[in-house]
């Protein structure tokens, strides 16, 4: 699995987005090259830049559980849309 992080502040946390009901959902990309494509609309959108890592799949997820951390598996099936943005990045 892939996640994306903002380049250079990478010990700050992958990106999520944000639910209807204000919760943090973490993206995790089945695939390489669709999260490569999603970081770049982000940037396209006015994101920093972004920086793609590879995480174990069986550990990401143990440590989502672990947290209560919501998540969702972005397959090569699934079609996903950058927000805008809607607050700056320090």
């Amino acid at each position: 699995m892939f996640i994306i992080l903002i380049r250079g502040k990478e010990d700050k946390g992958a990106y999520s987005v944000t639910t209807e009901d204000d919760e943090q959902v973490l993206y995790l990309f089945e695939e390489e090259d669709d999260a490569i494509r999603y970081a770049m609309m982000l940037e396209e959108k006015g994101y920093p830049e972004m920086n793609v890592i590879e995480v174990e799949n069986k550990m990401m997820l143990r440590t989502c559980d672990e947290y209560n951390y919501q998540y969702t598996i972005i397959t090569k099936n699934d079609i996903v849309i950058p927000p805008n943005v809607d607050h700056d990045f320090i």
